[in-house]
Parts: structure tokens; sequence; C-alpha cells
């Protein structure tokens, strides 16, 4: 019986290889049929409207129609047909050299919105805030079009660009004139070793040097007593795929996954893994995130987080996780189409869920204005996929990255708000008068010391010269802004006369970091990764 039941199982199996390879061929061919019949009939229906429609109508726009319409049926703002002047647009933008005002911006809600205006740049030094909605471009409504809103941002330096924005909480769109520059940006500004051991690296983007500027940057500051690291990747909108992975790699082993991508087609399907050893073994880590941070951000926060590596610390991230995949098409058109979505090693997905239109009036209403004048979301992980990580530790899922310990910015309380927001309809002016203010400020202060503070005087002569020039704002706005407005004025006066590393260091010493002061107090009390986790109740298996 044994040897019968040999004979017959490989006819067994050959019958259900024809079966099923059958089912298979005829379902190939069945899609193959039903493709062939829907182009006929499109084809078909396009002859007869372009031929016998009451009135002529242009067939190209016809075929331009209906590509647009197959796109936004995918309800994916990162899927676009470019034309030729497009595709230009955005090559320069992404790959060459450019005029341009420093925005990072992407598609949220049907709005061009901004992820982060980078440091230094025209756009942040003009009061553009992460938030903003633009509206107008040269008087040029954008209506949801990120490829249109670059194509016009962009343009020789020392150019004068005019943009309208809105910004949540404010009821009219806000002004704003932004002279444009050659933007080149550092990844890594400055480095500090605070107390404690406590080195602190902030890595601003992902450029082409972004994993050398943070090894260079951790080298120094071991050779200065470091013991543990701060990396703070808070306001970082991303960058080159490569160096997300490359910077990972200074804190992972060897062969270990930092990110997975997954998409429809097979040649989409990849697992992007650390190539070398570790540089930095057991460096105890905290990193830094907020709402700001996206895309290779993301990236390296959740590999560290998933792998137990770092404990992740600030606000939920800004959720872009998805791969774009350029196609040259005919007539020098190209399509930008989403192919894939990036996943953290544990399996978690990065790219954020649209935002439903019944979840919107409460996502707003969870949005706050914070002491520096960025809109904050307050977290909520209700309902939220929970997944482990590869030592045991409870994460979330479901778009972004949910830090280990959430930890706010200070607030501002509801007059304060008020009055902000009634400052923000003069955000243009305002801004470079605070620029301008901290300058003729230092001038005057030739021995200004780096532990300067500002009294009610610096801040009444500051209204004076905002109503010289042209910003007249009621006494009580004024008197409710008041902490924004020190804070503000503060940051510039230091930023202006002794640079980002002292301008931070007077933050630390403020304590006027949340994020910052949770990670410090937990690393001062850990000697190794293991009891980072243990002191804020995340601890990994033994």
């Amino acid at each position: 019986m044994f040897r019968g039941r040999t004979n017959a199982a490989p006819l067994i199996v050959i019958f259900l290889a024809l079966l099923t390879g059958g089912w298979f061929l005829q379902r190939g061919v069945a899609q193959e049929r039903v493709g062939f019949v829907q182009s006929r009939l499109f084809q078909e229906v396009l002859d007869h409207i372009s031929n016998r429609y009451v009135e002529p109508v242009d067939a190209e726009r016809l075929y331009d129609s209906a590509i647009q319409g197959m796109l936004d049926e995918l309800d994916d703002p990162n899927s676009s047909l470019l034309n030729v002047s497009d595709y230009e647009s955005f090559r320069i933008q992404t790959e060459g050299d450019y005029g341009g005002v420093g925005l990072e911006i992407t598609e949220r809600d049907g709005f061009v919105t901004v992820v982060n205006p980078l440091p230094g740049t025209p756009g942040s030094r003009a009061g553009v805030r992460a938030g903003d909605r633009i509206v107008r471009v040269e008087g040029t409504d954008i209506e949801g079009d990120v490829n249109r809103a670059v194509d016009l941002l962009r343009g020789q330096p020392e150019t004068p660009v005019q943009l309208d924005v809105q910004r949540p909480g404010v009821d009219q769109s806000i002004p704003f004139t932004i002279q444009r520059a050659r933007i080149q940006l550092r990844s890594v500004p400055f480095a500090a070793l605070l107390d404690d051991g406590v080195g602190y690296v902030p890595l601003q983007v992902f450029n082409e040097t972004a994993s050398r500027e943070v090894m260079e940057a951790v080298d120094s500051l071991l050779e200065q007593g470091a013991r543990k690291l701060v990396l703070d990747l808070r306001g970082n909108p991303g960058g080159i795929l490569d160096q997300g992975v490359a910077v990972a790699e200074l804190f992972l082993p060897a062969r270990q996954i930092v990110v997975e991508t997954r998409g429809q087609a097979s040649e989409q399907n990849q697992v992007l893994r650390t190539s070398r050893s570790q540089r930095f073994p057991d460096l105890p880590l905290a990193v830094l995130i907020d709402e700001r941070s996206a895309s290779a951000s993301e990236i390296v926060a959740g590999a560290l987080q998933d792998h137990d590596r770092a404990l992740v610390l600030g606000n939920t991230s800004f959720g872009k996780g998805s791969v774009q995949t350029l196609f040259r098409l005919s007539g020098g058109n190209v399509l930008k189409l989403t192919t894939a979505h990036w996943y953290t090693p544990a399996g978690r997905s990065i790219q954020a869920p649209p935002v439903a239109e019944d979840d919107a009036q409460e996502r707003r209403e969870r949005l706050v204005l914070t002491l520096d004048g960025q809109m904050a979301l307050r977290p909520d992980t209700a309902g939220r996929e929970q997944v482990t990580s590869f030592a045991g530790r409870t994460l979330y899922g479901g778009g972004g990255i949910t830090p280990d310990r959430i930890v706010m910015p200070d607030t501002l309380d509801t007059v304060e708000q008020e009055a902000v927001r009634r400052l923000f309809q003069e955000a243009g002016a305002f801004s470079l008068a605070l620029f301008d203010y901290a300058v003729r400020f230092l001038q005057e202060n030739p021995d200004l010391s780096p532990d300067f503070t500002l009294g009610q005087a610096q801040l009444a002569a500051f209204q004076r010269y905002l109503g010289e020039r042209g910003v007249e704002l009621d006494p009580q706005v004024y008197s409710a802004a008041t902490r924004f407005v020190r804070g503000q004025l503060d940051r510039e006066i230091a930023l202006q006369g002794f640079g980002e590393r002292e301008e931070f260091l007077r933050r630390v010493q403020g304590r006027g970091d949340p994020a910052l002061a949770n990670a410090l107090e937990f690393l001062a009390n850990s000697e190794s990764t293991a009891e980072l986790f243990a002191v804020v109740g995340s601890p990994v298996r033994p």
C-alpha cells in the first residue's frame, strides 16, 4: 500500500498542477481580454466624441482629461503626469543648482502644505512656519498643485517672490514677500557637549554628506568626553534615502534591516540593510522627533526604535512613507507614480493614512499653538495598532513614528494664542522687523554677552520699532503676546549675535526645550541602552 500511494502521488501532483496552472492561465487570459475590451471601448467612445459631438472637441484635451481622471482616481497627491517643462522644474528642484526660498512642501488635505522651513533659509527668516498652507504664489492660485508651487517658488537668487499662506487659527491669508537665495545647507550645523557627558547632534537634512557629518560630529564629541548621545531629527524633512540608511548604520550591527519597501511589482519589494558593523556600539542614544520630521528622518527613527537601539522622544512624525518612481513616456512626458510604501523593520507602515473628512475637525481641535509659534498636534494613540519591537517593547503603528515618550513643547494659553494669531496677520512684516531690530540691537550693544537677558525696556523698545515699521498692534494684544515676542526676540538676537550653537545652549540652560530636557534627564540616570528603556518604563526582554 505504501508503494501504491507513492506511485499515485506524482499523478495527483501533476493533476493539481495542471488544474491550478490552467486556472491561473485562464485568469491571465481573462484579465488580458478585459483590458483589451476596455481599451477598445475607451477608444470607441473617444472617436465618437471627437467625430460626432455636436461641437468640435480637441482630442488631445480629451486624452489629457482621461489621463488626469485616472490619476485622480488613485487619490494620491504624489502621483502625477509631468510634461516637459514640469519635469525640468522637478529635476532642477531635486537635483540641480537653483535659487529658492528653502521650504519643504507637500500636498496634505488638498493644500500645498509646508512640512518645514529649512533652518537659515529665506523662508525660515521670513516667518513661514510648518503647517502653513500656500494658497497663492505670484498671484496664481495653487489649489494643492505642489509641482506648480515648486515651479513658481524657485527662480534666480536675489529675486523676490510673493506668496499668500493660510495659517491654522488665522482667519485671513497672510502675505509674504521673500527674497530667493541659493539653498546650501550643512546637515549638522554644530555639535555640543552637555552636562553628564551627553553629546548633542542636530541633523537638519539628509543631503549627500549627512552620514559623514554625523560621524565626524560624534567622533569629536567622544574625544571631548561624551559617553551618551542625543540625535535631534526634529524639523528634518528628509532627503536622500541612502544617507538615511547610512546614518542608521552608524548605530546598528551589520546586516540589520533598516527599511523595507513594498509595492505591487516585485522589483519594488526591497529590504535595505546595514552593510557594516556599527561605528558607535554601546553608546546610549536618544532620538528626538516631531511632526516636522519626515521621510528619511522617519526611516532612521523607526529603525533605531524597532531594533531597541534608541529611545525616541518628542511628538509623532509627519508620516511621509511612499516611494515615487519616474517613468519616461512618449512626447517627453514623465509619469511620477507612487510604486511602494516604506515599512520599518518591525513591519510598521510609515505612510500616514489620509484623514477622512469626519476626522478633520477632530484633528483641527487637537492643534495647539506652541511658545515658539509652531502649530503642534496633540498625539492620540487610541485605536492605533500595536507592534512589538525585536526586544519585546510595545510600539504603535498606523503611520508616522510614535515616540516611546511623547513630550509636547511648551504651549500658549487661550488668551496668548488669540493674541499671537492676531500678530500672525502681520507675520511677514513682523519677522522682517524682528531681524532688523536684532541687528540694530547688537550694533548698539557691541559688548553684549551670550548670557544676556531681555527686560521690559527692550520689549517696549521693540514695540515702538514695530510701529515705526508700520506694524500697529493694540497694546493689549502685544501685552498678551509678551511670552511669544520675548522668545522670538531672544532667539533672533542670539542667532545673529552668537550663532546657532550659542542660541541652542541658551535654550538648554533655560530649560526651554521640554523634549531635550526629558532626554537629558533619562540619559543622566542610565549607563546603557537597556537602563535607558527601564528608566522610562519600557524595558526590553531579559
